[in-house]
């Protein structure tokens, strides 16, 4: 029989109360114990629980998500396409966990549209921010005429991936020296790591590790919310938003750059190791700006979402738009992220890259 398991009465840090049904017992005790906010979890030991349990559901009382854990056998696989064919249970996120790495299951996964796959072990975080992603992303889609069709998966088109792929392994072979000295100068300059490393939000609101050189001191992220009057866009709130806060965050000539991250700023050196976030697969050449977690949680309007349909890449449309303008207000940068979602093709990436090349030469002023 499913046990009903309440955790802590908070929510989410974006405002969600998920309720997930929970199949395994394998990984159950782990993944359970370690999540920090309140969630309403169903845990099922067998898919026959599960079914049961969905089965005395209304279309009021279904779980948000399903996770399951990957048997042996496969036959979550077949449950997985009973769910599909049932229309109250279609549109059910799915996550799968499994405890070792399986070509075959995760091509599986992915044939059968499952929404996300993940081998143990895996910090517990990621699994709460894509979750937490891939419901709003759930509840803005219905309303989303124009991306009626589409799904949370996301795929980059063959011929803009093999293209990334090139031009950032030879952009990588090119520059090597500049990034070797790059990282000695940032070591001799101030304490800390070479890589500042965060969390970003691409294309279809996937989440993952986004790579710069350092330009910032390293406690610079606490340092933030006290800086909010420098924001670049704080005016552009006001106006639009009724002061709520902006979305957007850049700061005029921000305290916390150090001498060398002067430097490397202005000439987009700083940006370089992104074309390891291009081989990766996170993103693209060309494409919408990634964005930290605080700002895409508050990009989830229908106006705006459209944005995280197009690829995301290292440089764009805003990149060339904006350059050492003071002039390009927060709702102009979301309509250029919004019509390259919808325009973009590999001539039109072709177009900005080479537009690109003056505005790193550019002198940034603020």
């Amino acid at each position: 029989m499913s046990k009903i398991i309440k955790q802590d009465s908070c929510y989410l840090n974006i405002g969600l109360h998920l309720s997930i049904a929970y199949m395994g017992t394998q990984s159950c005790g782990t993944i359970l114990s370690e999540l920090p906010v309140a969630f309403n979890i169903s845990q099922n030991r067998t898919l026959e629980e599960l079914k049961n349990y969905l089965d005395n559901q209304s279309i009021l009382t279904l779980p948000d998500i399903i996770i399951i854990e990957a048997d042996t056998k496969g036959e979550c696989f077949n449950f997985i396409e009973q769910i599909k064919k049932n229309a109250l249970w279609r549109e059910l996120i799915i996550v799968l966990i499994s405890t070792s790495h399986n070509k075959e299951w995760k091509a599986r996964a992915l044939q059968l549209k499952v929404h996300d796959f993940y081998i143990l072990p895996f910090p517990i975080e990621h699994l709460i921010e894509r979750l937490a992603f891939l419901v709003k992303f759930k509840l803005i889609k219905p309303t989303l005429s124009i991306l009626e069709n589409a799904d949370v998966v996301y795929k980059l088109p063959l011929g803009k991936r093999l293209f990334d792929i090139l031009v950032s392994t030879l952009g990588i072979i090119l520059v090597s020296p500049i990034l070797i000295i790059t990282s000695i100068l940032i070591r001799l300059d101030t304490k800390g790591p070479v890589l500042y490393k965060s969390k970003r939000v691409g294309t279809g609101y996937n989440i993952f590790d986004f790579y710069k050189f350092r330009s910032m001191r390293i406690d610079a992220e606490r340092q933030l919310e006290n800086l909010s009057e420098l924001n670049l866009y704080k005016a552009d709130a006001d106006e639009e938003n009724s002061g709520k806060k902006s979305v957007f965050v850049k700061l005029i000539d921000d305290p916390r750059i150090t001498r060398i991250g002067n430097f490397i700023r202005r000439t987009s050196i700083d940006e370089l190791p992104q074309l390891f976030n291009v081989i990766k697969g996170d993103m693209s050449l060309v494409g919408n700006r990634p964005l930290p977690l605080y700002e895409a949680e508050m990009l989830t309007s229908n106006e705006w979402s459209l944005r995280f349909m197009g690829p995301a890449g290292v440089t764009g449309l805003w990149q060339i738009k904006s350059r050492g303008k003071r002039d390009i207000s927060e709702r102009e940068r979301k309509k250029f992220d919004n019509f390259y979602a919808l325009k973009y093709s590999f001539w039109f990436d072709l177009e900005i890259l080479i537009k690109t090349l003056p505005v790193i030469l550019h002198k940034e002023k603020f």
